[in-house]
C-alpha cells in the first residue's frame, strides 16, 4: 500500500509498504479520510514527538474508515463496519488509570499511520476506543473525533462557568474547536493572526475576535474589556512559550489558565510569583483525551449542532501530503482531508 512515513525534521516520504495484517484482537481499516492536524504539523517541523512517535514511522493520527479485516478473537465488529479509532488507548490497570486519570497513563498504546491506504488498529484501541460512526456522517467529519476529544477534555478541566469571559489564544483548528464548544455557555474572545480564520471563529460563535498583528498587547486589551480584571478562563492553544506568558498575564485573580498548546521540548516560561500567589491563579497543563471524551466528541460531531466542516479547507489525494504541510506551515489552510 501507499503510506506516508516521517523520517525526521520536514522529511516526509510516500512509500510502498506491506499491507497490514491484523493479529489477535486487532482490526484493519481501509482509510476513508485522514485529516491533518496542528500536532502533525508540529511533529513534521520538529522531526518527532516526545510521546506519540519516534521516526522513522508511519505518520498521521486522525482518520476514519471501514473495517476490511478482523484479527482472531474480535467478535464485536464486522467487516464493512464504518468506524473511527482514537489514536491511543489507556492500559486501564496502572496507578493513573485506577484513578481514572487516563491521559496520564504511562502505558498508553499509541497508533499512527492514518496517511495511508490501510491502517491497523491495535487491540487495546479496538477494546476501548473504537467507535461506530453513523452512515450519514462523512469520513472527514468523523476523523475529527480525536482532536475534538482533546478539546472537550481541556474544557472539562478549565472550570468554565456560565457567562464567563473566556480568552482563547490561537486560531488553529484546536483554538477554533475550543471556540465552537464554548460559545453556547461563555463569552469567548479569540486571538489569532489570520483574518480568514478569525472570520471562521466568528461563525463558530466567538463574541469578539482580535488579530495579534494589529493588537499585540493581549493582556491590556483583555483587561480593558473586563473592567480591569482580566478573563475568568484563558486557554492557550498555540504551543509558543511567550504566548503561555501572555495567557497568564491575561487572567483575573482567581482565574484558571489552561496551558493547552504543547511547546517544544526543553522550553520554559517565567511566572510572576506575586501574581500567582496573591491572585490565587490556577495554572494547568491538559494533555490528550480519555475514552469518555472520545465518545462525547463523536456524539457532538454526529449531532451536527456545530458546523465543524468550516475547519476543512478541502480534500486532497495522498500524493499531495507534503505540499499540504507546506500550505499549513504558511497558514494557507486549516485542516485538509487526505483521501488515500
Amino acid at each position: 500500500m501507499l503510506a506516508a512515513l516521517l523520517y525526521g525534521q520536514e522529511n516526509l516520504r510516500l512509500e510502498q509498504v506491506p499491507d497490514p495484517t491484523p493479529a489477535a484482537g486487532e482490526v484493519v481499516i481501509q482509510v476513508g479520510a485522514a485529516t491533518t492536524c496542528g500536532t502533525d504539523l508540529k511533529v513534521w517541523r520538529r522531526g518527532g514527538h516526545a510521546k506519540m512517535l519516534i521516526p522513522p514511522t508511519l505518520f498521521g493520527h486522525e482518520g476514519a474508515g471501514r473495517i476490511v479485516a478482523l484479527g482472531a478473537g474480535v467478535t464485536n465488529w464486522q467487516v464493512g463496519d464504518r468506524i473511527v479509532a482514537n489514536n491511543s488507548a489507556p492500559c486501564m490497570k496502572c496507578f493513573f488509570c485506577q484513578r481514572q486519570e487516563y491521559s496520564l497513563c504511562p502505558n498508553l498504546t499509541w497508533n499512527n499511520g492514518t496517511f495511508a491506504e490501510y491502517l491497523k488498529i491495535p487491540a487495546p484501541i479496538v477494546q476501548h476506543n473504537l467507535l461506530q460512526i453513523p452512515d450519514e456522517l462523512s469520513w472527514e467529519l468523523a476523523a475529527m473525533t480525536e482532536p475534538l476529544a482533546c478539546v472537550l477534555h481541556g474544557i472539562a478541566r478549565s472550570n468554565v462557568k456560565a457567562k464567563d469571559t473566556v480568552v482563547v489564544l490561537g486560531d488553529g483548528a484546536i483554538g477554533l474547536m475550543f471556540v465552537a464548544a464554548l460559545s453556547d455557555k461563555a463569552e469567548v474572545l479569540l486571538w489569532g493572526g489570520n483574518h480568514h480564520r478569525l472570520e471562521i471563529g466568528q461563525k463558530l460563535g466567538a463574541t469578539q475576535t482580535f488579530n495579534y498583528h494589529q493588537i499585540p498587547d493581549i493582556p491590556s486589551v483583555v483587561k480593558e474589556l473586563t473592567q480591569g480584571w482580566g478573563a475568568d478562563v484563558v486557554i492557550e492553544a498555540t504551543g509558543v512559550p511567550s504566548v503561555w506568558e501572555s495567557a497568564i498575564a491575561s487572567a483575573r485573580p482567581g482565574a484558571t489558565v489552561n496551558l493547552f498548546g504543547g511547546c517544544p521540548r526543553d522550553t520554559s516560561i517565567t511566572v510572576n510569583t506575586e501574581q500567582l500567589h496573591y491572585s490565587e491563579l490556577t495554572l494547568k497543563g491538559v494533555f490528550h483525551n480519555t475514552p469518555e471524551y472520545v465518545r462525547q466528541a463523536l456524539a457532538l460531531i454526529a449531532s451536527r449542532k456545530i458546523p465543524f466542516e468550516l475547519l476543512i479547507s478541502g480534500q486532497r489525494p495522498l500524493k499531495d501530503l507534503e505540499q499540504v504541510f507546506c500550505e499549513m506551515k504558511a497558514r494557507q489552510v486549516i485542516k485538509v482531508a487526505m483521501i488515500p
